[in-house]
């Protein structure tokens, strides 16, 4: 492999074509984005405790804001963080490193996949400087909140009135992201289909690769329905047509059903990279071989076909036949079998094993602990039509879905970036800053959190502005108090944080060099410099055996790289 001329700044972050730098690309955009989602749920949280005179760092807020800043919270951490961390970073950083190639299939469609990301997150920003502002309708965008008035409220309403809007902004922002997302799933599958080192056959592949492939599988095959039905809500935004909007003769419930068909197995395309990336920690700092390797993968497979078939339980309340709110009950609680499968193979790597509690192996038992205790069993709760009934829409929902996205998102995220990062930078990151930002945020985290569920089942609904408008609406002391303990656990989250960016940037520079295998791991990744250099690998490695072979018995050191014979 020849020597390659070193990049300057501008033409490694902006120009590049290297897929570790389009990762960095992706990585330092999300924590943009996470910033301003963080902003707004800290001011419509605070307005929820404490009134929505005065916000500190805001001001006032309107009832017509407030409606704006949850609908942006919720979609920028789903689509603009969690989406670009737990697939374009993990899959662009991991996957060419770990098969053993020098970089992506199409690196041109790489580089392109960023740009329109970047593009998708100025739209949906510009949306907050449409005359209208930015569209407050829910995530979601259910009809008729999501439709224009075109053609009865307002008989000039024109094209341009409704294209210059904040729900044409979202709509477009959302489009081009899904665009970026399909671009880059193709890339990886490819990539990781057609460009394996030597020796590397489908069952030598490490687990995060084979998850974040199969999440962009699934994202590819649930997505085709909502771009139809985005397409069509646009022409009834733009063009006055009445595919969902009732007073125009049609069906708001058929974009439920377009929605929670992609919406529902959108949350396994986040959970499938950070639990793939949870494995390969929990099997390394074990120093014990993944336990159930190949039924894991047959088991999320199985799961992510399940996902396919299971929408509907979102709308056990919008009319739907008792009949079949009983079949989608069912199929609910059925796709927990093979997650509940997963969670054994992990307790199983654990069991015994010589566990050595690094940084990266704190987040990922923080996210395995979590994630099944309070995002799993609530949701076996919530899968059955009956109770549904009873805690749809309320603060028990939130808690449930945060319990899911929370620790998939941000430990199981965390838990891979603290695990990775001496790779890509060549340092490593300081462990006190680390124990103090694990801790803050995974104690502030619960504190937020639990408390709504208990307020949901007090009867507290979500999508309220202020509370105190009704006097005998949960404005009980012990119920102003849960809303305040949840609201400061926010604050302080978000301060801890800070720690986090301070780590990051700090060790950089200063961290400690890292070696090439700081961990004692086996993949391929750690076979290489820290940094990696431009094509990785210098020869190209051959591979021997899988990627989890811990005291095996015929070595004297406890693991054993996969190039080893």
């Amino acid at each position: 492999m020849g020597t390659h001329k070193k990049h300057g700044f501008w033409h490694r972050y902006f120009f590049s074509l290297d897929h570790k730098d389009i990762g960095f690309q992706y990585l330092l955009t999300a924590m943009f984005m996470a910033a301003f989602g963080g902003f707004f749920v800290y001011v419509f949280r605070y307005n929820l405790a404490f009134g929505p005179s005065d916000i500190p760092l805001y001001g006032d807020l309107a009832a017509k804001q407030y409606n704006q800043l949850v609908t942006n919270h919720g979609a920028i951490m789903i689509f603009w963080v969690g989406m670009p961390i737990l697939l374009a970073v993990i899959g662009n950083y991991l996957i060419p490193i770990m098969i053993g190639t020098d970089d992506m299939a199409f690196p041109t469609l790489n580089k392109i996949s960023y740009w329109i990301f970047l593009l998708s997150c100025i739209v949906l920003l510009s949306g907050f400087l449409m005359p209208t502002g930015a569209f407050g309708g829910g995530w979601t965008m259910y009809p008729p909140l999501s439709v224009s008035d075109f053609g009865y409220n307002n008989p000039n309403t024109t094209f341009w009135s409704n294209f210059f809007t904040g729900n044409t902004f979202f709509l477009l922002a959302v489009a081009l992201e899904f665009i970026s997302m399909l671009m880059g799933g193709i890339n990886f599958v490819v990539t990781t289909l057609n460009k394996r080192a030597k020796g590397m056959s489908l069952m030598r592949l490490p687990l995060v690769v084979w998850m974040v492939n199969i999440a962009n599988l699934l994202f590819m095959f649930s997505v085709g329905p909502l771009i139809a039905g985005a397409f069509m809500l646009l022409m009834d935004i733009l063009v006055g047509t009445g595919f969902f909007d009732a007073y125009r003769g049609g069906d708001p419930i058929l974009w439920q059903h377009l929605f929670w068909f992609f919406g529902h197995p959108e949350v396994y395309v986040l959970l499938l990279p950070s639990i793939g990336a949870v494995g390969e920690i929990i099997s390394t700092f074990s120093r014990k071989p993944l336990f159930g390797y190949k039924m894991v993968i047959l088991m999320v497979i199985i799961a992510a076909i399940l996902s396919l078939v299971v929408w509907a339980h979102h709308q056990f309340v919008s009319g739907i036949d008792p009949g079949a709110a009983n079949i989608f009950s069912l199929l609910t609680i059925i796709i927990s079998i093979p997650f509940a499968g997963m969670v054994l193979s992990y307790l199983g790597t654990l069991w015994k094993g010589n566990i050595r509690l690094e940084i990266p192996m704190l987040w990922a038992l923080g996210m395995l602990a979590t994630f099944t205790f309070f995002g799993g069993f609530t949701g076996l709760h919530l899968g059955s039509n009956v109770f549904d009934i009873y805690a749809h829409d309320t603060y028990f929902v939130i808690a449930h879905f945060h319990y899911t996205l929370f620790p998939t998102v941000f430990l199981g995220g965390f838990a891979a970036f603290y695990y990775w990062y001496p790779k890509f930078s060549g340092r490593m990151m300081n462990k006190t800053l680390g124990l103090i930002h694990f801790w803050g945020t995974f104690i502030f985290f619960n504190t937020i959190f639990i408390p709504l569920f208990w307020l949901g089942l007090q009867g507290q609904h979500r999508r309220i502005y202020n509370y105190s408008a009704w006097n005998d609406l949960l404005m009980q002391p012990e119920h102003i108090m849960a809303r305040q303990i949840a609201t400061v656990s926010l604050i302080f989250l978000l301060l801890f944080q800070f720690v986090f960016l301070f780590n990051f940037f700090y060790s950089l520079k200063k961290g400690k060099k890292a070696s090439k295998n700081p961990w004692e791991a086996n993949t391929l990744e750690w076979q290489t410099d820290s940094p990696p250099p431009h094509g990785n690998f210098d020869p190209y490695p051959v591979v021997q055996r899988w990627p989890y072979d811990y005291n095996h018995p015929e070595k004297e050191l406890d693991y054993c790289p996969q190039t080893e014979s």
